[in-house]
């Protein structure tokens, strides 16, 4: 059977959240029930058609001269993301980044649930932060096969990275978050999402030229 998730164009799966947060702000400030493909198109400075194909990927059917009902449209989306579905995920690496993360409560708008964080460092481990006790990194495939942990958030160092992404794997964890600097060596069947803040920051420094440019 062929891989549903790798039919969808990555664009689309980006802005489904944007359409997420904006049919929440909706449903707390309008009155309105309803919303079309139009208006939201109109208020994201999106294409109608472009945001049909979106919600239609989702599943969701608006009818016509009426279009989505707001709410049954924001939980569509949740269902499409697995946002209605709490994960579970480990984080390994409580550095600067790392803890900024341990403490950052919008994960849970998405579903996830950060149970546990693992560094190596002595002074850290067995401390709790933001709620999150840490252990040691060896501590985690016993934890993760005891949890059903599936999900992993690397914030350690580049020269750690493929180390600690091995250690995961082993352990089952079938999708990592990487936030180090490296491109990870995986398994097929094991998803990587990497986000490299140096190359956004490159994007917006370019961005930010062109425009003065002009």
């Amino acid at each position: 059977m062929p891989n549903r998730a790798a039919t969808i164009p990555e664009p689309t799966l980006r802005r489904l959240p944007v359409y997420y947060h904006y049919l929440s702000k909706r449903e707390r400030t309008s009155e309105a029930d309803c919303i079309s493909c139009t208006q939201i198109a109109e208020d994201l400075k999106l294409i109608p058609i472009q945001v049909r194909k979106d919600l239609e990927i989702t599943g969701a059917l608006g009818k016509p001269k009426v279009g989505y009902n707001v709410s049954v449209l924001k939980k569509i989306i949740a269902d499409f993301l697995g946002w209605n579905n709490r994960s579970d995920a480990f984080l390994v690496g409580v550095g600067h980044l790392g803890s900024a993360l341990l403490g950052y409560q919008g994960f849970k708008d998405y579903g996830l649930n950060v149970a546990a964080a693992f560094d190596v460092d002595l002074k850290i481990v067995g401390r709790a932060i933001h709620g999150k006790k840490i252990y040691h990194v060896r501590q985690l495939p016993a934890l993760a096969k005891r949890m059903d942990v599936q999900m992993g958030i690397l914030t350690v160092p580049a020269v750690s990275a493929q180390a600690v992404a091995d250690v995961m794997i082993e352990a089952g964890i079938k999708a990592i978050w990487n936030f180090a600097v490296v491109r990870l060596v995986v398994p097929d069947g094991v998803i990587v999402q990497h986000e490299n803040l140096a190359s956004s920051l490159a994007v917006l420094s370019k961005q930010i030229a062109m425009k003065q440019k002009e």
